[in-house]
């Protein structure tokens, strides 16, 4: 006998500004715990010492976590010149310390259009990556230091918001902004630009701004959630297929509805809809203004089901 799911069926999207201090899953829990909710996850994690913007899905919007993980990113980010630590950031142990230089303002910006763009990136150490199913973090705090290969990755922008020649501006740190794709690591970022001015640096301050679509003033801080009524919270509830905008949509009849639901292609005779290009690939389903799941176009014209949605369970 399968064990029963404790706990309501919530469904959607929650903008959460995490804390200072806390992991993504602990804060997961936390708002989990506000919704009853019996299934929930979180799209791409956020180390401790980062806030900001970390969406969580609930119920069904899960299904729709792994495509957000794709997403670009926006981060602000606090660089400690002259310190490098064994994490990349300020919670690690130092590992060593360099004078800075007095940077002029061109040396700055030659360093950030010098990581501007495509670059070459090694993942850090203390990540969740995985060797022989262990994860590198769990590795490195075992003093043990595996060979990662880099990976292709795009800062699109990379901005100092640091005036270099205020009064009380100090000139071991830079503050930035940094537009990224995928799989960047800021901690990353900040130790290559480090070596690449010779004095080293690490993270000391980080904040999620952006996750694709998703902005940081629309999320709420678990002391705003904590505050709100029942009805409140739910409100503030994102459709889950809210990630999925960017892709065209079909409105099904109902004998094409059941159709799919039952796993079974069908025939969709506006295909012509979708020339010139003659579009294939994923696209948004809906019966009735209800959204049934991801489908896909195929080359006959037929729409075949691909990821179903069931709001009721």
């Amino acid at each position: 006998m399968s064990k029963r799911k404790s706990g309501r069926n919530v469904h959607g999207i929650l903008l959460l500004d995490k804390r200072l201090g806390v992991s993504s899953n602990k804060a997961l829990q936390e708002v989990r715990h506000l919704f009853n909710a019996n299934k929930a996850g979180h799209t791409g994690s956020l180390d401790p010492l980062a806030t900001g913007l970390l969406p969580l899905c609930f119920g069904e919007a899960t299904k729709v976590s792994a495509l957000m993980l794709d997403d670009n990113k926006r981060y602000q980010v606090l660089v400690q010149l002259g310190v490098m630590t064994d994490t990349g950031d300020a919670e690690g142990t130092v590992i060593e310390t360099k004078p800075v230089p007095d940077f002029s303002l061109e040396e700055i910006q030659t360093c950030l259009q010098r990581f501007t763009g495509e670059i070459d990136q090694i993942p850090p150490m203390y990540s969740a990556l995985k060797h022989n199913g262990r994860k590198l973090y769990e590795l490195a705090r075992e003093g043990k230091t595996i060979e990662r290969k880099a990976r292709r990755i795009t800062i699109f922008e990379l901005k100092l918001l640091t005036d270099l020649h205020a009064e009380d501006s100090q000139p071991d740190q830079l503050r930035l902004e940094v537009f990224c794709s995928k799989g960047t690591y800021i901690r990353s970022l900040a130790e290559d630009m480090g070596h690449f001015l010779g004095c080293g640096g690490t993270v000391k301050e980080l904040r999620r701004l952006e996750a694709g679509q998703f902005n940081i003033e629309d999320a709420k801080t678990i002391e705003q959630l904590t505050a709100m009524s029942e009805k409140d919270l739910y409100q503030l509830l994102i459709n889950v297929d809210k990630p999925l905008d960017a892709l065209p949509s079909v409105h099904l009849s109902e004998e094409q509805a059941i159709a799919i639901n039952y796993g079974q292609s069908i025939n969709y005779p506006h295909y012509t809809d979708f020339r010139p290009s003659m579009w294939q690939g994923s696209l948004r389903m809906y019966h009735a203004d209800v959204f049934l799941g991801l489908g896909e176009m195929l080359m006959d014209g037929k729409i075949a089901p691909k990821k179903l949605f069931n709001m009721s369970i």
